[in-house]
């Protein structure tokens, strides 16, 4: 399938999807990998690993550069090879998802909403954080929460990250998308996020930059 979704969210920011319908080999015809890349690649067990990883290349491929690669930092940071773009990256069952900005921090999470998340909402959740007792719309609620607490511990570069003590979302309704804030308070200080999402499908996506 490649690219579904492929938006500026403002001047600055882009955000990309991709659907994973093709073969290993056809994914791998479209990206051009290093040796070190190709070693990593075939060194992945899971079938699904493979895929995920090869679409993840082929996104920035399509949507950037076949020659721009993906390197990580001593704490899995991912960034761009040529340093164009800072870059978070998520992906869950069939879908990848990239986040780019030239000059902002970014975060993006994406999940498939697939099992009775209730069950361990507690060990994320606050008690400062509001939940719905709409029973139709608990799940996706709290995959909303997860998701962005996600994305903020991936902007903040996952550094002294406890979900439930460090990070907090205001109020909001499980709307199909909305926005809301999120606070990050740890041993840097305190930081507050603009926090967007989305559902597609019985997928959640949230994303924030800074």
């Amino acid at each position: 399938m490649g690219v579904i979704l492929h938006q500026k969210v403002d001047e600055d920011c882009v955000l990309a999807m991709w659907e994973i319908t093709e073969d290993l080999d056809t994914l791998h015809s479209l990206v051009n990998l290093t040796e070190s890349e190709m070693c990593r690649v075939n060194g992945f067990r899971s079938h699904c690993r493979k895929l995920e990883w090869l679409s993840v290349r082929a996104l920035i491929a399509t949507v950037l550069n076949p020659d721009v690669h993906i390197v990580y930092n001593e704490h899995r940071k991912p960034f761009l090879s040529d340093n164009s773009y800072n870059i978070s990256i998520s992906h869950s069952r069939r879908y990848t998802s990239v986040f780019l900005s030239k000059s902002k921090r970014v975060g993006i999470d994406l999940e498939f909403m697939s099992h009775a998340i209730d069950k361990v909402a507690s060990r994320f959740i606050n008690e400062n954080e509001y939940i719905t007792i709409d029973s139709d719309a608990l799940q996706r609620h709290i995959y909303i929460h997860w998701c962005a607490k996600e994305a903020l511990y991936k902007i903040c570069d996952k550094q002294d990250i406890h979900f439930k003590k460090n990070l907090t979302l205001t109020h909001f309704e499980p709307d199909p998308e909305g926005g809301f804030r999120g606070t990050v308070h740890n041993m840097y200080g305190v930081e507050h996020f603009d926090m967007h999402y989305f559902l597609m499908d019985n997928y959640v996506i949230v994303y924030c930059t800074k």
